[in-house]
C-alpha cells in the first residue's frame, strides 16, 4: 500500500475508534464539533464562568440564578461569529469546596465569571478573582464587603443599606410622616438597613422624631404579642422589618390576627415564592411593600415593559410554561449573562482578540456605560454597586406586582 493512503487509513481508522470510545459520554455531533469543526477553539470560543452552588443546602436558592444564565445563553450562544460557552464550577454550597472550585474555575480562562448566590462564596472568591484580573458580577450577594475595595467584582442588586433608603424614598411619595422599625437584636445586616432607613426618612422629612416605634427581639421568637401592642399603641402605620423572613412571616401574620392597620416594608427576598406561602390567608397584600429589582407587572404610572423585559418574558414563559412567573433572581441572571456579553463586544470592538479583564472592568466603570436589561436601567459606580432601576412591590395574587419605579437617576 502506498504511504500516504496507508497514513489516511491509519488516521482514519483512529477517528473511528476515538468516535466509537466516546460514543458512551457524548454524541457524533458534539464529537465532529470539539474534532472536525471547531479548529482554532482557543480563538473561536468565549469562556462565561458560572460560579454556584449547585449540590447542597444552597442549591435550590441558587436555582434561579442559574436558570436565568442559562436561558440567556440559549438565546445568545454566540458573540462577534464566537461560540459562548458556559464553564460551570460547583461550591457545593460549602466553603473549602468553594475555593477549589474558583481556583479551578479561574484554569479555564473565563472572560468573565458570573456568581455566586451567597455572600459567602463571593466574599471567599474574591481575592482569586482580584488575582487574576477577571470581572465577576454577583446577582443577589447584599453584603457590601463583596464589591468594597475589589475593582474586578460587581453586583446587579443593592445593598440592604441601600433597599433601606429605597423604602424611605417610596414613603415620602405617599406622604408618610412617622414610622417604625421592628428588628432582630445583634444582626448586623438589619441594624444596616434599618439605621439607612430612619436615618433617609428623617432626612426627607426634616423630623428628627419622624421614627415613631423602634422595638428589637429575638431571633426566631415565636411571640410578638407585646412588640406589637406597642406598635397599636404608637398609632405608626408604616413598619421596616429587615429581619429575616421566618421571624417576618410570623411578625406579619401575628399582626393581622390582632387586627392592626399596618403596612410592614421588607427587602428583596419578600419577593421569593416562599415567602408568599408563609403568609397566612388574613393577610393584606396592600399591607405588604418590599423592594425588588425587577416585577413582572405594575400600576404605577413610569412602570414600563421594555423590550429587553418583554423580550425575557417571552422566552421565560416559552421555556418554563406561562403558570407561575419568573422569580426576581432569574431576571438578574439573565441580566448578568446579557451584560458581561454586552462588555466583551464592547471592550473588544476593534480588537483581534477578546479584551483583557482589566479592560472589560474599565468599561463597566465607565460613566457612561448604561446597560438596559430586563431588569431595567444598569450602570455602575466606582464601587462596583449599580444605580438602577428598582421597584417598590407587592402580591397581586401570585405575581410580584410594582406600585412604585424608582429610576437610577431618581437615587
Amino acid at each position: 500500500m502506498p504511504m500516504t493512503k496507508r497514513r489516511i487509513t491509519i488516521l482514519t481508522g483512529l477517528f473511528i475508534l476515538l468516535a466509537v470510545g466516546l460514543s458512551g459520554c457524548t454524541t457524533f455531533d458534539s464529537f465532529k464539533e470539539a474534532f472536525i469543526d471547531d479548529k482554532g477553539a482557543s480563538t473561536d470560543t468565549i469562556n462565561i464562568g458560572v460560579y454556584e452552588p449547585m449540590v447542597g443546602a444552597d442549591k435550590e436558592a441558587a436555582l434561579p440564578e442559574i436558570q436565568g444564565i442559562k436561558l440567556a445563553h440559549k438565546l445568545h450562544p454566540r458573540l462577534a461569529g464566537k461560540k459562548v460557552n458556559l464553564i460551570y464550577a460547583d461550591n457545593n454550597s460549602d466553603i473549602d469546596a468553594a475555593e477549589t472550585a474558583i481556583s479551578t474555575l479561574i484554569t479555564k480562562d473565563p472572560a468573565v465569571i458570573l456568581g455566586s448566590y451567597g455572600n459567602l462564596y463571593s466574599l471567599m472568591a474574591g481575592e482569586y478573582i482580584e488575582k487574576a484580573r477577571i470581572p465577576a458580577i454577583a446577582m443577589t450577594n447584599t453584603n457590601p464587603l463583596v464589591t468594597r475595595n475589589n475593582d474586578y467584582y460587581f453586583r446587579i442588586c443593592y445593598i440592604d443599606a441601600t433597599q433601606g433608603r429605597l423604602l424611605a424614598n417610596y414613603l415620602d411619595s405617599i406622604d408618610v410622616e412617622s414610622v417604625g422599625v421592628l428588628l432582630p437584636k445583634e444582626d448586623d445586616a438589619a441594624m444596616a438597613m434599618a439605621t439607612a432607613f430612619t436615618n433617609a426618612f428623617e432626612e426627607i422629612t426634616g423630623k428628627n422624631d419622624a421614627t415613631g416605634f423602634y422595638e428589637e427581639y429575638t431571633t426566631g421568637q415565636l411571640d410578638f404579642t407585646e412588640q406589637l401592642t406597642i406598635l397599636k399603641d404608637s398609632e405608626v402605620d408604616h413598619v421596616l422589618l429587615p429581619g429575616d423572613n421566618p421571624d417576618s412571616i410570623s411578625i406579619i401574620n401575628q399582626a393581622a390576627e390582632m387586627g392592626l392597620d399596618v403596612t410592614f416594608l421588607g427587602n428583596m427576598s419578600w419577593g421569593e415564592e416562599d415567602f408568599r406561602k408563609g403568609l397566612a390567608k388574613g393577610v393584606d397584600p396592600g399591607h405588604l411593600a418590599f423592594v425588588q429589582f425587577f416585577a413582572t407587572d405594575g400600576d404605577d404610572e413610569p412602570y414600563v415593559v421594555s423590550e429587553a423585559r418583554q423580550n425575557f418574558l417571552d422566552a421565560y414563559y416559552k421555556e418554563y410554561g406561562s403558570d407561575q412567573d419568573p422569580d426576581e433572581a432569574v431576571a438578574l441572571g439573565y441580566d448578568a449573562y446579557m451584560m458581561a456579553l454586552d462588555a466583551i463586544e464592547k471592550a473588544t470592538a476593534g480588537q483581534d482578540k477578546i479584551a483583557d479583564g482589566t479592560t472589560i472592568c474599565n468599561l463597566l466603570l465607565d460613566d457612561g456605560y448604561q446597560f438596559e436589561g430586563a431588569s431595567g436601567t444598569i450602570q455602575f459606580n466606582k464601587s462596583g454597586d449599580p444605580k438602577k432601576t428598582a421597584y417598590i412591590s407587592t402580591w397581586a395574587g401570585n405575581t410580584v406586582k410594582a406600585i412604585y419605579t424608582i429610576e437610577a437617576d431618581q437615587q
